[in-house]
């Protein structure tokens, strides 16, 4: 008796055990279709991107460098990416709130920053907590020379004139800046850090702006990119009296090196601005993979080439991996030549960048 008991239980347990695999089969299988459902959306909605306009926000005023590089690259991508880009400057903090506002938007390549190097600073002169680590680059445009640059009226005609001036009259001579962060005020600090000369540093919204300020007398000097500044010197209305570079510029060959006047400026070159468009880290691979296909192309087309020749622009035209190391390096380059001249307290380590 106990036998056949036995086995009627152990019966009922595998009638159970099939019925159960049997009712766990639709399940699944609902399951699977579910997923695979899921996958083709996402597929189709990556296939269709850009369904609608693009906004391109650039960080720094209209007419000024990175404006000037952006504009025509967003005209040209159009034609490549199938929907508009609107161009929109939102200025302000060194580029800041362009960099918060695009990060506060959805993660779906919609919303590009259009940037310079300014964000790899932000951690370190505690401006915000975000740097280009917090996005994805869909393209680096290129990256340049700069020179410390006066006015045409100005009494100073080389930078050891003016530099003997702000050391013999500490605060004195203004510095037209975009704020701490910003092209004048980096190399600002590099000037106080090898010869000990200190400025009066009038902030400005643009390097545009900044430019303004020095042509029309208001400023003694500002550090300007060559692509921004070329056509002022060339024209007369200001004068590079030095570049911040081991190598000369063709077209400002009578310009000194900044090396020639004070030597030890050696360690902390080459050093420049560069330029890129971003996205939101999270945005899709395939959005981005589109994006960056789009704004490659618009880079090779030959249009713009010529306009990076004449802004003197060294052309770069890279994406993904090799973007991202080029970010890494600028930025562990940029803190170590900070750090060792002072203008931030923490070092690549503490600053997690080692």
């Amino acid at each position: 008796m106990k036998k056949i008991m036995i086995l009627g239980l152990i019966f009922i347990m595998i009638f159970a055990a099939g019925c159960s695999k049997k009712a766990e089969e639709p399940v699944a299988a609902a399951s699977n279709e579910l997923v695979a459902n899921a996958q083709e959306k996402t597929q189709a909605a990556d296939d269709a991107f850009p369904t609608k306009n693009i906004s391109g926000i650039v960080q720094w005023g209209a007419g000024g460098g990175t404006d000037s590089l952006m504009r025509p690259l967003a005209t040209l991508a159009e034609k490549h990416i199938g929907q508009s880009i609107v161009v929109e400057n939102k200025t302000g903090g060194t580029g800041s709130i362009a960099t918060q506002y695009v990060h506060d938007a959805a993660a779906d390549g919609y919303t590009l920053l259009m940037g310079a190097e300014n964000p790899q600073l932000y951690t370190m002169l505690d401006i915000i907590n975000l740097t280009y680590k917090d996005f994805e680059p869909v393209i680096i445009i290129g990256d340049e020379t700069v020179g410390i640059t006066v006015g045409k009226n100005s009494k100073y005609a080389t930078l050891t004139e003016l530099i003997d001036a702000a050391k013999a009259n500490p605060g004195t001579i203004t510095l037209a800046t975009t704020g701490k962060g910003g092209l004048p005020w980096s190399v600002a600090s590099y000037i106080t850090a090898v010869t000990g000369a200190t400025f009066n540093q009038v902030p400005y919204d643009s390097d545009a702006s900044a430019r303004t300020a020095v042509i029309s007398g208001e400023c003694d000097l500002t550090v300007a990119k060559i692509q921004s500044g070329l056509e002022s010197h060339l024209s007369g209305d200001w004068k590079y009296i030095s570049l911040f570079s081991k190598n000369k510029i063709e077209k400002l060959e009578e310009v000194s090196l900044i090396t020639d006047d004070y030597p030890d400026f050696d360690q902390f070159l080459p050093w420049g601005p560069f330029y890129g468009v971003f996205v939101n880290a999270g945005t899709d691979q395939a959005v981005i993979d589109k994006l960056s296909e789009s704004f490659m192309a618009a880079f090779e087309d030959s249009s713009y080439q010529e306009i990076l020749a004449s802004f003197n622009i060294n052309p770069l035209g890279i994406k993904g991996e090799e973007a991202k190391t080029y970010l890494k390096n600028w930025q562990l380059n940029t803190a170590e030549a900070l750090y060792k001249s002072g203008s931030i307290t923490k070092s690549p380590e503490e600053l997690g960048l080692k």
